[in-house]
This record gives structure tokens, sequence and C-alpha cells, in this order.
């Protein structure tokens, strides 16, 4: 991908990429083996029924290793959730509000169609500053590459 200025953005601390459900875990670990910066590709380890206990939505990384999500956001500038069909509602409004509350940038990809993602969509649009709605999951690395993940 061609940028105006081909040179690394100062001051990037990382990019999040978060899996709300077992089919975005599918994509993001295709994607982690793929070159990137400041990328790191987590999952939400278990479904959350509310939104209580903000910080603490327990993450997996690709290799199985577990963090909280204050931790992964101690060191993020961005932050990309990325939902199929089933995306965990309370999850993505406890990352949106943690990320809103740090003035983290929020994106949200929706990798699916029909009326089930349209569900997916309705939960991330008040979470995610840019949303993108694709059947396709190259158009998540696409994005990936813009942010300069």
């Amino acid at each position: 991908m061609r940028y105006r200025i081909n040179r690394p953005i100062a001051g990037r601390r990382g990019v999040r990429v978060i899996a709300l459900d077992g089919g975005a875990r599918a994509v993001i670990e295709r994607l982690s083996s793929q070159p990137w910066g400041h990328a790191r590709f987590l999952s939400v380890a278990e479904p959350r029924r509310n939104t209580e206990e903000q910080g603490w939505v327990s993450l997996l990384d690709t290799d199985g290793a577990v963090s909280t999500l204050a931790v992964e956001l101690a060191d993020a500038d961005v932050v990309v959730m990325v939902a199929t069909t089933g995306g965990d509602a309370a999850a993505a409004s406890i990352i949106g509000a943690a990320s809103t509350v740090r003035a983290i940038m929020t994106a949200g990809v929706v990798v699916g169609a029909g009326a089930a993602a349209s569900q997916t969509v309705a939960v991330l649009r008040p979470l995610a500053r840019v949303l993108v709605v694709s059947g396709h999951e190259e158009d998540v690395s696409d994005l990936l590459s813009a942010l300069r993940a």
C-alpha cells in the first residue's frame, strides 16, 4: 500500500485488534501471521453477560496467553474490534467505553451479511468511530494496513 508520507507514524504505541466472537477469532488468527508493526491480536476469552467490572474483560492472544483489557489499553492508541454475526455485545460495550475514557481511537469491522450482521452493526455503531461492514475478511487486513498496524 502506498502512503503520501512513507515512514512509520511517530509516537505510535500500538494497535489492539480484538475479536468479539469465535468467527472473528479465526479471522484474526489468520491475519496475525502477516508482518505487522505494533499490532497485537487478541480475542475475548469468555462471553460477557453484563457490562459490570469494566476493566476486567479477559483477553487471549493468539498464543493463548491471558491478559486483561486494562493492561492491553495501557500501551494502545488504536483499538479495532472485529466481529462476525455473533459479536459479544457486552464485551464490545466495555471495550468501547474503556477506549473512549482513555481517548483511544476505536474502529469496528463486521464480517458478514444479512440480518445477523445488522444486529452486530447495531451493537458496534455507537462504540466505534469508524465502522466497516463487509462480506470479505480481507477488508480487515486493508483497514489494519491503512492504520499502519
